[in-house]
């Protein structure tokens, strides 16, 4: 007999542009929740991995952040759209439960709000472009003006938005809200088992 999944309580979809920090705050609410409760999907993990398998590349270096992941990312962004016109949620169904930290195009969050309408919520991590580049951003034409990057510019309205910058309010008290919500989510799932 197969055991049966729970369906999760709440699932936080972070997007963000290159090097806003969406990582590095999705990390920090996996480890003040735990990873036992918490899990940080990236819809980028399956799609390089398929990417790698269908093309012999080393998926290590593509999960990377160095030169060989970029010299593959605009086929490589190319090849995941033409997947995502044949079945908008091939990437999505691999994420489940927990906080997805890279959602790039409407169709990704359109996909977690049908199947998940409940318990879907929206993040959006902004940084400036001067932040970007002091993390190591550089504009990439074809890269940082396709759909992955620029889909969820406008015509949504997102759950929650963090300001990921030196001058803003502390992510701490950003975070506040979003983890209070996340620990009342945890809470639910420790009553149903």
């Amino acid at each position: 007999m197969e055991a049966r999944v729970s369906e999760p309580k709440l699932i936080l979809v972070f997007s963000g542009k290159r090097k806003s920090g969406k990582d590095y705050v999705t990390d920090l609410i996996q480890n003040r929740l735990g990873s036992d409760v918490c899990g940080v999907l990236r819809l980028s993990g399956p799609l390089k991995q398929q990417y790698a398998q269908e093309h012999g590349l080393d998926l290590d270096q593509l999960m990377g952040s160095g030169l060989y992941k970029e010299q593959y990312r605009a086929d490589m962004i190319l090849w995941g759209e033409i997947r995502r016109q044949q079945d908008p949620g091939f990437f999505c169904r691999l994420a489940t439960r927990g906080v997805v930290s890279d959602a790039r195009r409407l169709s990704d969050l359109q996909w977690f709000w049908s199947e998940f309408p409940r318990q879907t919520q929206s993040v959006r991590v902004q940084s400036s472009d001067e932040t970007r580049q002091q993390r190591g951003w550089s504009f990439s034409a074809g890269v940082d003006d396709a759909e992955s990057e620029c889909g969820l510019d406008s015509r949504v309205e997102f759950d929650w938005i963090i300001t990921n910058e030196t001058n803003a309010p502390s992510l701490e008290e950003q975070l506040r809200p979003i983890l209070k919500l996340a620990e009342e989510a945890v809470s639910l799932t420790a009553m149903d088992q």
